[in-house]
């Protein structure tokens, strides 16, 4: 088989993607849209953007393209899986609405609570004045969730009542995200683990856990971000917590929206907490996690075209993963998440022997210059997690680049 295959996006997470593809022996041509320098290696990159729908399906019937794999939450939430499969073009990824149980938080929260999946309690608000006195009349700390998409920034777990009253003024007032609701939820302390499945309908094809470290700098301290790195698989996630969090969690979660007319194919992305020795909802995604895919797909064993494929039209098919451990650091543009500056050359890439994965580069003249907030995701691969860990920070001391940041900590605590 000679399958040609587009992938959207430009991030990490896509050129995980892209690279998993190329190992796959069904896979003949790969394109990304719009890509970056480090996927144009192994795609030919097109410069077309991730929400320009009628673009993406022209290019796709123009160019024969077997399989479309989406990986930003933007696509999805611009309904391109609707769009593709009304033109009778193979997608992976869920419909638009499916793709609420990530665009809005309220949707989610509402399902789970109907259907009883464990999660924290909540409330939703539009009006500053109600939340802020709902929150003083609570306990401290508190989450307070922007109810759209927010590239993974609308997240804030409040301290203290300062810091909760300037999260409902940004959401509410100044409508930092633009116009729109908070869901506030009461605090759950435990570590946090990444369960991502493939899904169609009722049949799920399981991934293999990791970790993400949201905080921007060391101690998980300072704002939260995208993700500032992760590793798989995770040493505190038993295979009793995995069963668990499978069947009280992913599985009701994907028959309740079965049930309720809105099916979903794609990536369910469960960001999960171990609070008090169970799992609980932290909140859904309905794409791959980025930087956690990063570290999961690069210990797939199975070949990733017929995972992907299998799941599009929902046959059975075994996942077989590696043993060995991958922990990827974030090198991140320095002030990120809040202002960076970009254009800063980086150079000694070609010094590493370890994966590296490009989340916001482009190549300009021969040189790969950063052009987003989180710039690379630097792998370490160990058959210990140790091992991995060392392995990652000796390819990130390689990177020179001044305008680049990183967390030092990343897997400390498990390694």
């Amino acid at each position: 088989m000679s399958k040609k295959v587009l992938v959207v996006g430009g991030g990490g997470r896509c050129h995980a993607i892209t690279d998993s593809l190329s190992r796959s022996a069904k896979v003949s041509k790969i394109y990304c849209a719009p890509g970056n320098a480090g996927i144009g290696a192994q795609a030919e990159c097109v410069p077309i953007q991730v929400s320009d729908i009628p673009a993406l399906l022209e290019f796709a019937k123009a160019n024969d393209i077997d399989m479309t794999v989406v990986g930003p939450e933007a696509s999805l939430a611009a309904g391109i899986v609707d769009a593709f499969r009304e033109a009778g073009l193979a997608i992976f990824g869920p419909t638009k609405a499916a793709a609420r149980i990530e665009s809005s938080k309220e949707y989610a929260k509402d399902l789970m609570a109907r259907h009883n999946i464990p999660t924290a309690a909540y409330r939703t608000f539009s009006d500053f004045d109600e939340a802020l006195a709902y929150v003083k009349a609570g306990p401290i700390p508190v989450v307070i969730k922007y109810d759209g998409l927010a590239a993974g920034k609308g997240v804030v777990v409040a301290l203290t009542l300062k810091e909760a009253e300037d999260a409902l003024r940004d959401m509410l007032l100044d409508e930092a995200f633009g116009k729109g609701r908070v869901v506030i939820e009461e605090f759950l302390d435990g570590p946090e683990f990444s369960f991502m499945c493939l899904v169609n309908g009722n049949r799920l094809y399981p991934l293999d856990i990791a970790r993400d470290h949201k905080r921007a700098y060391d101690h998980d301290a300072g704002p939260n971000t995208g993700g500032m790195g992760a590793y798989s698989p995770v040493p505190f996630v038993t295979p009793e917590i995995r069963r668990t969090a499978l069947e009280t969690i992913l599985r009701p979660v994907a028959e309740a929206m079965v049930k309720e007319g809105v099916p979903f194919t794609g990536v369910l992305y469960g960001g999960l907490i171990l609070h008090k020795g169970t799992p609980k909802v932290i909140e859904f995604n309905a794409r791959f996690g980025d930087p956690e895919t990063e570290v999961v797909l690069p210990r797939l064993k199975s070949d990733f075209y017929d995972l992907i494929e299998a799941a599009v039209e929902g046959r059975e098919f075994e996942t077989e993963w590696k043993d060995e451990s991958v922990l990827g650091v974030v090198m991140a543009a320095k002030g990120y998440p809040g202002k960076y500056e970009k254009g800063y050359p980086v150079r000694g890439l070609d010094e590493i022997k370890t994966p590296v994965y490009h989340m916001g580069t482009a190549l300009r003249d021969g040189k790969t210059l950063t052009v987003g907030g989180r710039v690379l995701m630097v792998l370490g691969e160990g058959d210990t997690l140790a091992k991995a860990r060392k392995a990652a920070y000796d390819a990130v001391g390689k990177v020179d680049c001044s305008g680049l940041f990183n967390r030092s900590d990343i897997g400390a605590k498990e390694a």
